[in-house]
């Protein structure tokens, strides 16, 4: 009751304050009990930490559909983002993501917890400022230029051996196109992808139509899964019959969240096996659409 009573009290005064403001507590060197309080932050921190540094992370990073560090997860304490989470695992540092509610970091400057923010990647340069960012936090620089230097020669291994470039038509969990400027088209394409739904004719509200599918003829429908695995394509386009005629089946590849949801190094490992995924994929496609050149099959 008294620690409900301590949290009402605090929300109610809890204001916004600038990162950089007076009242922010001073970050330890090196923080023995790390919390983070996003689900890719959540990546980060276990790539960078030994468990016995971490207090915990989410419960959304054990689930293999969603993180790519779920084994590791699972050595650590979790948590479900709530405040008295904090109180009672007692950090010495919080990791927060700008989706965090601005309410929630508020609170935590004002119970005097040490926190950062970070930001959500959308390009692998993202990744390497936000990874150099939590690796200084937590007092291990090196590693976290270890990390980014493997990113860096896997993905410069992908671009050597390219190949011919694969035809497919993307689109995430929530059925939303993987539009340019995105971290899943950016992992496309360095597993060779070319997502022709990003070219004209442009797509309704960003969401996939049968006539861009008609008109660029892609080799793949690459569907990013929901969890628990359940494809993305969320409406009407999925159900069509000439979708279900020329894309049902093998030119249908289904790929968990993992792959592209979070801005991390390990985006170099999801590229690669994306790529392992799409050749195999295309492998399986016998014969070239009726209406499209066959020069990628």
């Amino acid at each position: 009751m008294r620690l409900a009573a301590l949290l009402a009290g605090l929300v109610l005064t809890a204001l916004p304050m600038p990162v950089g403001s007076a009242d922010v507590p001073h970050l330890p060197k090196r923080p023995m009990r790390v919390m983070s309080m996003n689900q890719c932050a959540d990546q980060l921190v276990l790539a960078l930490l030994p468990p016995e540094r971490i207090a915990s992370v989410t419960w959304l990073s054990r689930d293999p559909d969603g993180s790519l560090m779920a084994r590791e997860a699972m050595r650590v304490g979790i948590n479900h983002g709530l405040s008295e989470e904090v109180v009672r695992q007692k950090p010495d540092l919080v990791v927060a993501g700008s989706f965090t509610t601005a309410a929630t970091r508020a609170l935590l400057r004002r119970m005097g917890y040490p926190m950062i923010e970070v930001d959500h990647a959308e390009s692998f340069e993202d990744i390497r400022r936000i990874t150099r960012q939590v690796a200084q936090a937590v007092g291990e620089e090196a590693k976290g230029e270890a990390l980014i230097a493997r990113m860096d020669r896997q993905l410069a291994d992908l671009a050597r051996n390219a190949g011919p470039r694969l035809r497919v038509a993307a689109w995430d969990g929530a059925g939303f196109n993987a539009s340019e400027g995105s971290l899943y088209n950016a992992v496309l394409e360095a597993a060779g992808a070319d997502n022709v739904a990003n070219r004209p004719p442009a797509t309704s509200y960003g969401r996939p139509d049968v006539e861009v599918l008609l008109a660029t003829a892609p080799t793949l429908l690459v569907k990013g899964a929901g969890l628990g695995r359940k494809p993305g394509l969320r409406d009407n386009v999925e159900r069509h019959p000439l979708v279900r005629r020329y894309w049902d089946g093998a030119r249908t590849l289904t790929i968990r969240q993992a792959t592209y949801q979070c801005g991390t190094p390990m985006v170099g490992d999801a590229a690669i096996a994306l790529r392992a995924e799409l050749r195999a994929a295309a492998a399986r496609v016998k014969t070239p659409l009726p209406f499209a050149p066959a020069r990628d099959l």
